[in-house]
């Protein structure tokens, strides 16, 4: 059976198991502690001073060992490790409420849908979806929330601030799970696998989302025009298709973007970085799905079919154009003469000959 740590709070640690004797006493809540130094850690918490700001992003904190935690964040340095899985970890607090996982503890219970959750902060914000409540607004443009983490997070797309780097590359990110993320694409760790295709991925999201191509499920609804969407970080990106919102800008050339994934690939085009490399032929590429594209053209992969002809493609975008040739969609339309056309390169084309008329 695995001895699982102990951990346990300072202010437990510090009570004297031999004496009982308390001599610091606290002035603010007439708690005792055995030793001075709990005392002193104790005091800040009631005046709400924080002498421990941290030099990276200016945030301030009671507590020196709380500070040191925080800087953990910025590094992405995880010291403390599962001797069970060997997953790693910024704060000892964090790695007591993982071993719940491997024990399968879940003692905290929502009395209103019956879940359950391994810690008490989790159930808190859970039960924040049964009332819809969202007490932390944004001063800048009122958006709410029910988190006071996705406050912050939010508040960094006003500012542009991205205070977490990657010690490899030195890409920066506004979450630090956005961090974790990324350093698996140098790593190249995919341990997410689809059971019907056997393809890999960095993400359980991203292969959540894939799946979805495979059983055709859209659960995300446009309320505007009614399209529907396998993941709801598309339907976010669609809609500002909508309202015109581009809240994101390239700090180069000043252009504006509704999504953040194309500013990024948008800058790629100043500096000319192209990460994405085939191990194949050597070939480099600014963006990841351009590269899965071109190694099909090595493997003869066409994972596209069309379930009207039975005819495939290397990409999705082939197959869409393809199935307008069943349906005789014509998407794109000349707003001069009215005329329709199934491929946007057709209308550039045909808006050639008014231009030289």
């Amino acid at each position: 059976m695995t001895d699982y740590p102990l951990i346990m709070n300072p202010l437990t640690e510090a009570n004297n198991p031999d004496t009982g004797e308390k001599p610091y006493h606290s002035t603010t809540c007439s708690v005792s502690f055995c030793q001075s130094g709990v005392l002193t850690i104790d005091e800040p918490s009631h005046t709400g001073e924080k002498p421990y700001p941290c030099d990276i992003c200016g945030k301030s904190f009671s507590q020196r060992s709380n500070l040191t935690q925080h800087l953990y964040t910025h590094t992405g340095e995880k010291p403390y490790h599962c001797d069970i899985c060997a997953k790693s970890f910024s704060q000892r607090s964090n790695l007591t409420q993982h071993f719940y996982t491997h024990r399968g503890e879940k003692s905290y219970n929502c009395d209103i849908c019956g879940k359950s959750f391994s810690r008490s902060t989790y159930l808190t914000k859970h039960k924040l979806t049964h009332t819809g409540k969202k007490p932390y607004h944004c001063d800048i443009c009122s958006k709410s929330f029910s988190q006071n983490c996705n406050l912050n997070d939010h508040k960094r797309r006003h500012t542009g601030e991205r205070p977490y780097h990657c010690d490899i590359c030195g890409k920066s990110f506004s979450r630090s799970s956005h961090l974790t993320k990324h350093k698996l694409t140098h790593t190249g760790e995919k341990p997410y696998h689809c059971d019907i295709c056997g393809k890999s991925f960095s993400q359980s999201s991203i292969l959540t989302g894939h799946k979805r191509r495979h059983t055709g499920e859209k659960p995300y609804h446009c309320d505007i025009c009614g399209k529907s969407f396998s993941q709801s970080s598309i339907l976010t990106g669609h809609k500002r298709r909508h309202t015109g919102e581009r809240p994101y800008h390239c700090d180069i050339c000043g252009k504006s973007f509704s999504r953040s994934g194309d500013v990024t690939r948008h800058k790629r085009t100043h500096t000319g970085v192209k990460p994405y490399h085939c191990e194949i032929c050597g070939k480099s590429f600014s963006q990841s799905i351009i590269l899965t594209d071109h190694k099909r053209t090595h493997t003869g992969e066409k994972p596209h079919h069309c379930d009207t002809c039975g005819k495939s493609y290397f990409r999705n975008s082939q197959l869409t154009i393809h199935k307008r040739v069943h349906t005789g969609e014509k998407p794109y339309h000349c707003d001069i003469c009215g005329e329709s056309f199934p491929q946007k390169g057709h209308l550039s084309r045909h808006l050639s000959i008014h231009t030289q008329a």
